[in-house]
C-alpha cells in the first residue's frame, strides 16, 4: 500500500497523502506520502490539516440522530415542527415562457429522513443544472425563495444542502451552536481535538494547501485561505479535521456506536443509520453542472447505491474492494471515507485536489482500499 502510494506522488500524480485504516480496537495502517504544498516540498505527516468539506455531513448525521435519541427530533414528523421555513419550501415545476420559475407547495412536507437521506427536493448548483438556472433568476427576485425543492420530497435521490437544514435542526433541538454541539457531545467526548469549524495558528501551520489540476493535467499549488471572518458553520461543510481524528469517528461507528467506553450512539442507531432508506432509489451518481469544481462522480460502476442516515451504501460487492453493505462518502477536495461492517474495517484518506472526484486520486483511493481489504480479509 505504501508502496503505490509513494509510487503515486513520484509521478507527480498527487502532492501528497495520508491514508489511515483501523478496526474497532486499533489502526492497522497508517501512512504519510509526499507534501502538503508542492512549492515548499513541506513534508506530510499522519497529523496534517485538511479541509474536509462534505465528510462533517456525518457528524451532523450522528448529532441529528443523538436528538433523536433523547426525544429532541424526529425522523417521521415535519421538519418545519422544529425550524418552521422548511413549512414554505417550494417545488420547483419548471420554468414558464419568460424563464420565471414556477413554484407550488410540496404535496408532502419535508422530514428529518428526507432530510438524512438525501431525499427532501434539495439540491446542489454543482450538480444541478436547473438549480443553476433558477439562482441566476432568484438574484434579480427577492422574494423568490432562497432555495427551491427540485421535487417531491421522497420521489428521488439527489445530493444537495440538506445537511445544511439538518445542521439548523441540530442547533434548535439541542439548544446551541452546531460547533458547539460537535464539541460537547460528539469530538469532545471521542478527543477529536484536531476537528473545528475554525483552527488555530498551530494547527494551520500543520494544513495542506489545495493543488488544482489543469487542463494539462498538472497540479497548481493554491495559497492557503486567509483566517478571516467566515459564514455561520452549517451541517453541510466547511470543517477542518485530520485522518487519525476522523478515523476515530469511524471506529466509534464500526465499533456500533462507542469507542473507549465514551458512547455517541445506541447501537440500533448505528444499524439505522447503516441502512438503505430510500428503497430503489439510485443514489450516488452525479453529473457535473461546473468542471472546475467536480469531474462527473461515479464512484463504483456497475455496483448498485443507495443512502442510509449519513453514508452512502453499496448494495452489491465492489470488485476486489469492499463488501456489500459497505458504508462510505467523501468531500469536495478528494477527501473519502469507508466503513466495511463485514470485513470490520474503516478506512480513511486524505488529499487536497480540485476538481472532486480526481482521477489520479480515486485512482489512489482504490488502491489504498485494495491493499486494506486484502491485509484484512480472510484468506
Amino acid at each position: 500500500m505504501g508502496a503505490a502510494l509513494q509510487a503515486k506522488v513520484d509521478a507527480g500524480e498527487i502532492p501528497g497523502v495520508v491514508a489511515m485504516a483501523a478496526n474497532e480496537r486499533s489502526v492497522v495502517y497508517e501512512g504519510a506520502f509526499g507534501t502538503r504544498n508542492m512549492a515548499t516540498a513541506t513534508p506530510m505527516s499522519a497529523d496534517t490539516v485538511f479541509r474536509i468539506a462534505s465528510m462533517v455531513k456525518l457528524l451532523t448525521s450522528v448529532a441529528a440522530l443523538q436528538l433523536v435519541e433523547r426525544g429532541k427530533l424526529k425522523l417521521d414528523e415535519p421538519a418545519a415542527h422544529i425550524d418552521e421555513r422548511l413549512g414554505s419550501a417550494k417545488v420547483l415545476a419548471g420554468f414558464d415562457a419568460k424563464g420565471l420559475p414556477q413554484l407550488r407547495p410540496p404535496h408532502k412536507p419535508v422530514t428529518l429522513r428526507h432530510l438524512l437521506s438525501h431525499t427532501s427536493g434539495f439540491s446542489y448548483p454543482l450538480w444541478d443544472p436547473n438549480v443553476v438556472r433558477y439562482l441566476k433568476v432568484a438574484r434579480n427576485h427577492p422574494a423568490l425563495p432562497r432555495r427551491p425543492l427540485m421535487f417531491e420530497p421522497g420521489a428521488r435521490w439527489a445530493y444537495g444542502g440538506s445537511l445544511d437544514e439538518v445542521g439548523r435542526l441540530v442547533e434548535i433541538a439541542g439548544g446551541k451552536s452546531i460547533d458547539q454541539y460537535f464539541r460537547d457531545h460528539i469530538l469532545g467526548p471521542l478527543g477529536m481535538n484536531d476537528t473545528a469549524f475554525a483552527i488555530t495558528d498551530e494547527q494551520r501551520a500543520r494544513q495542506a494547501s489545495l493543488h488544482v489540476r489543469g487542463a494539462d493535467g498538472r497540479l497548481l499549488p493554491q495559497p492557503l485561505e486567509k483566517p478571516t471572518a467566515r459564514n455561520a458553520p452549517t451541517g453541510g461543510g466547511g470543517i477542518y479535521s485530520t485522518a487519525p481524528d476522523y478515523l476515530t469517528l469511524l471506529q466509534a461507528l464500526l465499533n456500533d456506536g462507542s469507542l473507549g467506553g465514551t458512547r455517541i450512539l445506541r447501537p440500533q442507531t448505528v444499524a439505522l443509520m447503516s441502512a438503505n432508506q430510500i428503497g430503489n432509489l439510485e443514489a450516488g451518481i452525479l453529473k457535473t453542472a461546473n468542471p472546475a469544481l467536480s469531474n462527473d462522480v461515479d464512484f463504483f460502476p456497475g455496483v448498485r447505491l443507495r443512502w442510509g442516515l449519513g453514508h452512502m451504501i453499496n448494495v452489491d460487492p465492489v470488485p476486489d474492494g469492499r463488501n456489500a453493505g459497505s458504508l462510505t462518502w467523501a468531500g469536495l477536495f478528494n477527501t473519502y471515507y469507508w466503513i466495511d461492517p463485514t470485513m470490520r474495517v474503516a478506512g480513511v484518506i486524505m488529499m487536497q485536489i480540485l476538481p472532486f472526484a480526481d482521477p489520479q486520486a480515486l485512482k489512489a483511493y482504490r488502491q489504498f482500499e485494495r491493499g486494506i481489504c486484502h491485509a484484512v480479509r480472510p484468506a
